[in-house]
């Protein structure tokens, strides 16, 4: 069966092409970690935690992966839960067990 837009749940949607967008961010080392994060996190995402992710989504590459590896302090409205999520699944390993 082929899945359309009226099949599918707006959340279902933005799920979708949040998963699209984070395996193309723009760079190889973001592609994996926020895309292996997407993978495994998303489907389990409630709407605000989407906000938080979309949101996230929106930041440069270079900043993102700086607050990733400790190199920067994590601006206040970057700060959130999914973000922390996100640092903890880079940390402990998770991403790369599909590698």
């Amino acid at each position: 069966m082929v899945e359309t837009a009226q099949n599918l749940s707006d959340l279902e949607l933005r799920r979708r092409r949040l998963r699209f967008r984070a395996w193309h961010r723009g760079t190889l080392e973001m592609d994996y970690v926020i895309g292996r994060f997407a993978d495994a996190e998303l489907a389990g995402m409630n709407e605000a935690e989407i906000r938080q992710f979309e949101a996230l989504m929106e930041a440069p590459d270079p900043e993102v992966f700086s607050w990733v590896v400790g190199q920067e302090p994590v601006p206040v409205e970057y700060d959130t839960a999914v973000f922390r999520r996100l640092v903890e699944f880079h940390r402990s390993g998770k991403g790369l067990q599909s590698v």
